[in-house]
């Protein structure tokens, strides 16, 4: 009898680790959940920062710009046509385009002038070749 209860031990604990680790393998835990949620946080955070920065009077327009952007946005006749959306879709570049040709850029447009920004300053220094 003592040579079974050890045995049923280690076989319950190999069964239950087994069952751990062939559900889901290491790396695609961390490349599929981990670095999608902490890629987030990271978004989250300098976008909060990019926003909280701004002075009252800038949040005040930023509001105003926000709703006039919105409205035209979402009209019907600026909507764009995708397919399974008879009625259309709301337009996003217009949205963007319009935060700011009005002052108010929102973060996306923000990170892609300073990602354009930085290519054309590596660009000057040789660094890209195109």
């Amino acid at each position: 009898m003592q040579y079974y209860r050890p045995s049923k031990k280690r076989l319950l604990i190999v069964t239950g680790i087994s069952l751990l680790v062939g559900g889901c393998s290491l790396s695609d835990w961390y490349n599929g959940y981990y670095v999608d949620r902490s890629s987030w946080k990271s978004y989250q955070k300098d976008s909060d920062a990019y926003y909280d920065a701004e002075s009252p009077q800038m949040k005040e327009l930023r509001k105003k710009n926000q709703d006039y952007c919105l409205e035209l946005a979402n009209k019907p006749e600026n909507r764009l046509q995708e397919k399974g959306y008879p009625n259309g879709v709301w337009n996003q570049p217009l949205f963007g385009r319009c935060m700011e040709n009005r002052g108010t850029p929102t973060f996306q447009t923000y990170q892609s002038n300073r990602a354009k920004q930085r290519d054309a300053e590596r660009r000057a220094r040789g660094e890209i070749v195109l």
